[in-house]
């Protein structure tokens, strides 16, 4: 962005769905984005390779964060922050969503009174037992710009008595994300035929969050299921997070993963090669809830409460672990392709692509003015 000096932008993040609902955006500010990861989630097989499939600049990476708990990893990339921005002071931060990454980036930015915006702004879940559904409340609280989705996000804001100026409806980074991280027709057909799999006959699953790995009677019932469908002659294919894998072998569940198509993480162009041929998804993933309406698939969503209900009106079905997953799921196959075709020409109810366009026009608004009286 030429507008703007080089490094005057601090991106702050620590996740992989960051960097995944931020790579247009950082690639649109050119030079002018500093990317800043708190290693909040770090590790090489998954965020590095994100990094590097992404084609994201190398980070300032901070220190000591990944692994602790939610008031160390916020105080301790907190303090980091503070004396990061000191040291190079931005024109303006960006966070995105609910991490314990944006939360810090965005009391770092408030503390220094440096302009903050918040993309994905005015999600709610209403569900206070989500550490999320705190950090993203405190982060629109005191957030110059919330860039929200979708006008139900920007409702939930001004019943919160969010002023309207401060608000801005973009859509969602996803949109282009997912256009622009999608592989080819010839090589999704690839990936299909090295995975052993056809188009539109399997279910795809993930399972990372923790009210469902931290239960072992939730990850007991939610294989069960997985299982069972299996058991009807359906593939499951289940890229495993280490974290999950780790929890089922604590909890002695692993004779639940026999049948299943088990494979390390995905890629995000990978993972989204898998879904977009999938007969169904199922995960507790929050940005599967929105990619599945780019990708025009049916998900059924396994949480206890979701802060995505645009995606439940065509879309996707929310459950708790139990054999309402099978039900669902079930419910959904037994459409056919022709209720993929009816989703696949549905528009998404999360935008029109350009979200990361019109995020760094607002950007130019509340930098430039820093901009031009540093200039002086």
């Amino acid at each position: 962005m030429q507008s703007l000096p080089a490094r005057s932008v601090a991106v702050v993040l620590g996740t992989r769905p960051e960097l995944v609902k931020l790579t247009d955006l950082v690639r649109l500010l050119g030079p002018a984005a500093h990317l800043v990861h708190t290693g909040q989630h770090y590790d090489e097989e998954l965020s590095g390779r994100f990094l590097t499939e992404l084609g994201l600049p190398e980070p300032t990476f901070l220190t000591g964060v990944g692994g602790q708990p939610r008031a160390v990893q916020i105080s301790s990339a907190l303090a980091q922050l503070d004396d990061l921005f000191t040291a190079e002071p931005p024109l303006a931060v960006v966070v995105q969503g609910d991490t314990n990454a944006a939360l810090a980036g965005a009391l770092a930015a408030n503390a220094r009174g440096i302009p903050l915006l918040h993309v994905e702004a005015g999600l709610r879940s209403h569900d206070r037992n989500m550490p999320e559904e705190h950090n993203r409340v405190l982060i629109d609280s005191i957030a110059d710009v919330l860039c929200a989705a979708t006008e139900d996000n920007r409702a939930n804001l001004l019943a919160e008595g969010v002023d309207n100026a401060r608000i801005a409806v973009t859509g969602n980074t996803v949109v282009e994300a997912v256009h622009g991280q999608l592989p080819s027709a010839a090589e999704r057909a690839e990936l299909l035929e090295r995975h052993g799999l056809t188009a539109d006959s399997y279910v795809l699953a993930t399972v990372h969050r923790p009210e469902n790995t931290d239960s072992p009677e939730a990850l007991r019932a939610i294989f069960t299921e997985l299982a069972a469908l299996v058991a009807d002659g359906r593939p499951v294919v289940v890229p495993l997070h280490p974290r999950t894998r780790a929890r089922i072998e604590a909890a002695g569940l692993e004779g639940l993963l026999a049948g299943l198509t088990v494979t390390r993480p995905l890629g995000y162009g990978e993972f989204l090669a898998l879904a977009r041929h999938a007969a169904l998804l199922v995960s507790d993933s929050g940005g599967i809830q929105e990619e599945c309406t780019v990708l025009g698939r049916p998900l059924v969503v396994v949480r206890r409460s979701t802060e995505r209900p645009e995606a439940m009106a065509d879309f996707a079905d929310l459950v708790e672990p139990g054999r309402a997953i099978g039900e669902a799921a079930r419910r959904r196959l037994a459409e056919g392709p022709e209720g993929l075709t009816r989703l696949a020409s549905l528009p998404s109810p999360f935008g029109d692509g350009l979200a990361s366009d019109r995020i760094v026009a607002l950007l130019a608004r509340i930098a430039a003015p820093a901009a031009l009286a540093t200039a002086a």
